[in-house]
């Protein structure tokens, strides 16, 4: 299976960032000819005060991003992975923050909120409190997609391991994992712990990121970017360049399966 990773500036206009993944779709379809292509975080949305956030929202199936990524996977017969997107809470004046993944006649196979919120002070001062809008999922989620099965995560999900151990308890070999990492944790973090969640699970991990500034309650905020593939062996496969991009890499299920028998953690386990 070939995976395109888009790396894209999210901004809080809905209607300019979905014209800007539709141009860098059909780009990496057309260069690549990828059987799925990956969304970041917010991809369709992202910034504004915590009541800006909770009016973006969409409705369950149907609100602008789900209808635009259902229409790319039909358009162009591929999967598409939605990055994530806010959903509306029912009868809250709430949101989650949701990934849904839809098969090449563009109906969804899948679908994960957001577990573990983004509620941190970075070394500058700012202060992300993602709970603020945001209720958390409970959900451990999976998409069967030929002979993988994709692990679903979000961004500051990448901290918990335990999530991913629970995750290919569940049968994945492919964790993907739509971001918009801050650029101070980004920086040090994204890169290694990306690799460290592959070596430890065996398994893909696809790793898409925004990049760029955002305004969020009056502020210039900056995501990472520097979207990657990386390979059960912790080996970075592909990598986007900085500013919009999409990289592409091939994924192997043959090589999952020799890493899991040459190093057999998941036999050895003691402790469950």
């Amino acid at each position: 299976m070939k995976i395109s990773v888009i790396q894209m500036n999210s901004v809080s206009d809905k209607a300019a960032n979905l014209a800007k993944a539709e141009r860098l779709t059909r780009s990496a379809v057309t260069q690549d000819s990828p059987d799925m292509i990956v969304f970041p975080e917010h991809f369709d949305w992202a910034g504004g005060s915590t009541q800006e956030k909770v009016a973006a929202g969409e409705p369950e199936a149907d609100g602008p991003a789900y209808r635009f990524c259902a229409r790319m996977a039909a358009e162009y017969g591929i999967y598409v992975h939605s990055g994530s997107f806010y959903e509306k809470v029912p009868h809250q004046e709430r949101v989650f923050n949701t990934t849904v993944v839809f098969d090449p006649h563009g109906k969804e196979l899948a679908r994960y909120r957001k577990m573990h919120m983004f509620d941190i002070f970075t070394p500058d001062g700012l202060r992300y409190g993602e709970s603020d809008a945001v209720a958390a999922g409970s959900e451990v989620s999976t998409a069967d997609v030929g002979d993988f099965r994709l692990g679903l995560a979000i961004c500051y999900d990448l901290r918990f391991p335990e999530l991913f151990q629970q995750l290919v308890g569940r049968g994945a070999n492919v964790i993907m994992l739509p971001a918009a990492f801050t650029l101070q944790t980004g920086k040090d973090h994204w890169e290694v712990l990306c690799r460290a969640r592959a070596i430890e699970t065996q398994s893909y991990v696809v790793a898409c990121g925004s990049h760029g500034p955002f305004r969020q309650n009056g502020e210039t905020r900056y995501t990472y970017g520097h979207s990657l593939i990386v390979d059960p062996w912790g080996h970075v496969i592909a990598k986007c360049s900085d500013g919009d991009g999409f990289a592409t890499a091939r994924l192997d299920i043959q090589l999952i399966d020799k890493v899991r028998k040459e190093i057999p953690i998941a036999k050895q386990k003691v402790l469950q």
